[in-house]
């Protein structure tokens, strides 16, 4: 590491105000404090030390990920095989898998990169660590055969639309992973929706009688009964079905939710109001699943519900963002629960969005200044009338 360190020292003149290669300044930055803690320090004024800063903070959610991407790069060679009708070894599973995820995994970051570099030249910044969570999340929530091509394109978009335009990290108002995902299933829904997408064939042949549609997709077209043979719910909740990469395994997003807990990065409260949220919903439409008999989401449990699409990496990963998310305590159990809320409805009230935890996810973090607005507004209210009644009574 010393002989790195100098090679940077040596560099790094070329690279200031005054150098050579000055315009490079922000790109330099953005390696060097990669690699080692940056070195700067308070010169005036108060300020808050802590051990924490966002590249920590972006690095133990990247870990919290790490999970629920090693079970989906396991998870695409299992549908992979099973779809061919072969068996296979364990690692002859996971390293296709790996092979097939991999490739997303970099186009995500070489394209999102590039554009955060290319922005912090044009604006003489630093290069901020908020795509190094953004560029994980996107390839975690893309079916395993999308072509690559696409991902840079909402990459790209995602970053530009949804966060420069914005001002850079911290002051985005969508989630950039979500947005890509919307940005394709909207753009090119043939390679985000179906029955074929959601499992990688490869060069194997399909055996009789497998579809490759997901557990949603079977409830879609009113096949409860074949879904449950299919999968039983341990199979939903340790993840081995069709689905996006990184979302099919509650149990690996679990693992992932405790770190983020233990750390104190995601907030419990959306977390837990998410699920209350998805429960409640679930639940009223099981009351009313005697009354339409036709659409058959009414009839899934609403534990089923909660793993089952992107449910459950949208209530740990994408729901507690911290820039998107409502901020006060109060706001969050709201922002959350209205998530769940949403979700379920989405799903079951129009069929031709069974993952609508994107679009309420989405959807709330539009609304979440808003939520953030008026806990405030009422609290000052509660407050001013505490204050009159203890006037008063002096």
């Amino acid at each position: 590491m010393k002989a790195l360190r100098k090679i940077l020292d040596n560099i790094k003149p070329h690279v200031q105000p005054g150098g050579k290669f000055a315009k490079f300044h922000s790109t330099f930055d953005a390696f060097e404090t990669f690699l080692f803690v940056p070195n700067t320090v308070t010169h005036k004024g108060s300020h808050i030390r802590d051990a924490i800063d966002l590249k920590r903070t972006m690095s133990v959610v990247v870990m919290a990920l790490i999970p629920a991407l090693l079970f989906g790069m396991y998870n695409v060679g299992y549908q992979h095989f099973l779809a061919i009708g072969e068996q296979a070894t364990f690692w002859q599973t996971f390293f296709f898998g790996f092979w097939k995820v991999l490739p997303i995994v970099v186009v995500s970051y070489v394209s999102g990169l590039g554009v955060e570099f290319i922005f912090a030249q044009i604006r003489h910044h630093e290069v901020n660590e908020g795509f190094l969570v953004s560029g994980m999340l996107i390839p975690l929530v893309m079916p395993a055969d999308v072509p690559l091509w696409m991902v840079a394109v909402a990459t790209i978009f995602a970053v530009i639309i949804g966060k420069e335009v914005f001002g850079g990290t911290g002051m985005n108002i969508l989630n950039p992973a979500l947005l890509a995902r919307a940005f394709l299933f909207f753009a090119y829904p043939q390679s985000m929706s179906g029955d074929k997408v959601w499992v990688s064939i490869g060069q194997g042949h399909v055996v009789d009688g497998f579809s490759g549609a997901t557990p949603l997709g079977e409830a879609l077209v009113g096949n409860i009964a074949g879904m449950h043979e299919k999968w039983s719910f341990m199979d939903m909740f340790l993840g081995f079905i069709p689905g996006s990469v990184g979302e099919t395994s509650t149990l690996a997003i679990l693992l992932g939710a405790l770190l983020l807990l233990a750390t104190g990065i995601g907030s419990w409260r959306i977390m837990l109001s998410v699920v209350l949220g998805g429960l409640t919903m679930g639940y009223i439409f099981n009351a009313f699943a005697g009354v339409f008999p036709q659409n058959a989401y009414l009839q899934l449990s609403p534990f089923e519900h909660l793993v089952l699409g992107g449910f459950a990496f949208g209530a740990i990963f994408m729901a507690t963002d911290p820039v998107t998310a409502a901020q006060t305590n109060r706001g969050k159990w709201i922002y959350g629960f209205l998530i769940g809320v949403m979700a379920i409805l989405i799903r079951v009230a129009n069929p031709a969005y069974p993952e609508g935890m994107m679009l309420a996810i989405l959807l709330l973090n539009v609304f979440a200044p808003l939520i953030d607005h008026y806990v405030v507004e009422g609290n000052i209210s509660r407050r001013e009338k505490r204050a009159r009644l203890a006037g008063n009574n002096q």
